[in-house]
C-alpha cells in the first residue's frame, strides 16, 4: 500500500482516481510516496526518503521548494490550464469592475435602505459611478498562456483592441490566439499603448515587482491594471502612490493584503481566480492522474522541474532513472544493466535544464542490488522500478 498525503482538501473527483487497493490517502499519512497540495506552504517541510512526487492542484508552484525537490529527485507536477476558464471569466469581470465602478455603486445603493424615495435618490446619485465602456479601448495582455490567451480572445470579441506580449509563448498557445491579437515585442509596447493591462505571468526572479514606479511611469494616464496571477508581481507601495496621483485609475487584485485594503481605487478580490467547482474538479483530476502515471509507469506530464517524458508500456518492468543532464549517463546505466544480464527492450531519455529522466524497458527482474549499483553512479539522483 502506497501512502499519499493530502496537505489541503482535494476535490473528491481527484481522490477517487486512486485505487484504494493500492493507495491510502490521508491528511496524516506517514512516509508518503506522494503529496497532493493546493495552497499549503511547503518550504519548511521535511521530506522523507520515500517521497517521489508532489502534485499541485493548480498552476503556481511558489509554495513548493523546487530546488530542494530536484536535489532529492522529487518530481513536482502542476495543472496548467485546468483552472484557466475560471480565471478567464474573473479577468473579464475585473475589466468591468475596474471600468464601471460597479462595486462603489453597489455599496452606495445598499446604504439607501429605508430612506424615502429610493428610486429618486438612485437616479440623482448614479452619475457618481459612471465609467467608460470596454469597446474600442486597448487591452494589454502580459502572458499569453492558457489563461492570457483566452482573456485576449474574449476581450477582442467584446470589441477591444488587444495587444499581447509573451517572450516564452508556446506553439500551442500561439495557435489558440485570434489572428486579430497584435503582438508586442516587449512590455514597454504594452505599457505605452494600453488603457487596461492584465497580467498572466508566473512569479519568478524576472517578473517579481515588474509593475513598479518605473513601469507605471511608462503607462498611459488613467490606466487600469488587473492582477489575478501573483501578488508580488506588483509593487504595492508604487501602485498605491500611482492611484493617489491619478496615474492609475483602478487596481484589481486577487491578492488582498493589509497594505492595500481601504485604498481608494483598489478593488480587492479574495483570491477567487480558481474558486469555482469546475476549476477545483479539473485541477484535482489532472493532478491525481499525473501522479499515478508517474508512480506506476514513470511517465511525466506537466512537471515544473523535470522534463516531459511518456513511453507506452511494452514490458513487465521499467527502470526510471532521474539524473543530472550530463554526458555518458545513458551508457553508464545501460552498462550496469547489461552487466547483470538485464536486456533493455526500449529506452527513452529527455532533459530539462540540468535535470534529466531516462526510462529503460525490460522483461527481466530488477533487484534491489541492481538499483543500488545504478544509484552508485555519480550524478544519479533517484532510481525506481515500476
Amino acid at each position: 500500500m502506497k501512502n499519499i498525503k493530502l496537505l489541503n482538501k482535494i476535490d473528491k473527483i481527484g481522490t477517487d482516481v486512486f485505487d484504494t487497493g493500492k493507495y491510502l490517502l490521508s491528511e496524516n499519512a506517514e512516509n508518503p510516496c506522494g503529496i497532493l497540495v493546493r495552497s499549503a506552504v511547503m518550504h519548511d517541510m521535511e521530506f522523507g526518503s520515500d517521497l517521489l512526487a508532489i502534485a499541485r492542484a493548480g498552476a503556481g508552484v511558489n509554495n513548493i521548494p523546487l530546488d530542494r525537490c530536484s536535489e532529492k529527485g522529487i518530481v513536482v507536477f502542476n495543472t496548467p490550464g485546468a483552472n484557466a476558464n475560471g480565471v478567464k471569466e474573473l479577468a473579464i469581470a475585473s475589466l468591468l469592475l475596474s471600468s464601471r465602478n460597479i462595486v462603489g455603486g453597489i455599496n452606495w445603493a445598499q446604504g439607501l435602505k429605508d430612506q424615502p424615495d429610493v428610486e429618486k435618490l438612485v437616479e440623482k446619485g448614479k452619475s457618481k459611478f459612471a465609467g467608460p465602456e470596454l469597446k474600442g479601448k486597448t487591452l494589454g495582455v502580459i502572458g499569453l498562456g492558457a489563461i492570457g490567451g483566452m482573456v485576449a480572445n474574449v476581450a477582442y470579441s467584446l470589441g477591444m483592441e488587444v495587444v499581447g506580449c509573451d517572450p516564452y509563448i508556446t506553439v500551442n498557445a500561439a495557435w489558440s490566439l485570434s489572428r486579430a491579437i497584435a503582438k508586442a515585442e516587449n512590455y514597454d509596447e504594452i505599457y505605452g499603448s494600453s488603457d487596461y493591462i492584465t497580467i498572466h505571468a508566473p512569479s519568478c526572479s524576472t517578473t517579481k515587482g515588474m509593475i513598479n514606479a518605473e513601469s507605471i511611469a511608462r503607462m498611459k494616464d488613467g490606466v487600469r491594471i488587473i492582477n489575478l496571477s501573483r501578488g508580488d508581481l506588483v509593487n504595492n507601495a508604487d501602485i498605491i502612490a500611482a492611484l493617489r496621483s491619478g496615474k492609475v485609475s483602478a487596481y484589481v487584485t486577487d491578492f488582498p493584503c493589509n497594505e492595500l485594503l481601504g485604498v481608494e481605487g483598489v478593488i480587492p478580490i479574495p483570491h477567487l481566480g480558481a474558486s469555482t467547482p469546475e476549476s477545483e474538479e479539473n485541477c484535482a483530476y489532472m493532478a491525481a492522474h499525473q501522479m499515478i502515471d508517474y508512480l506506476e509507469n514513470g511517465n511525466i506530464r506537466n512537471s515544473v522541474n523535470y522534463p516531459e517524458i511518456v513511453l507506452p508500456r511494452v514490458t513487465k518492468n521499467r527502470v526510471v532513472v532521474l539524473h543530472e543532464n550530463i554526458p555518458n549517463m545513458l551508457a553508464q546505466v545501460s552498462t550496469t544493466l547489461s552487466a547483470v544480464n538485464i536486456n533493455i527492450e526500449s529506452l527513452l531519455s529527455h532533459a530539462k535544464g540540468t535535470n534529466a529522466v531516462s526510462l529503460y524497458e525490460t522483461e527481466d527482474e530488477v533487484g534491489t542490488d541492481v538499483i543500488e549499483k545504478i544509484m552508485a553512479i555519480p550524478a544519479v539522483v533517484r532510481v525506481m522500478v515500476v
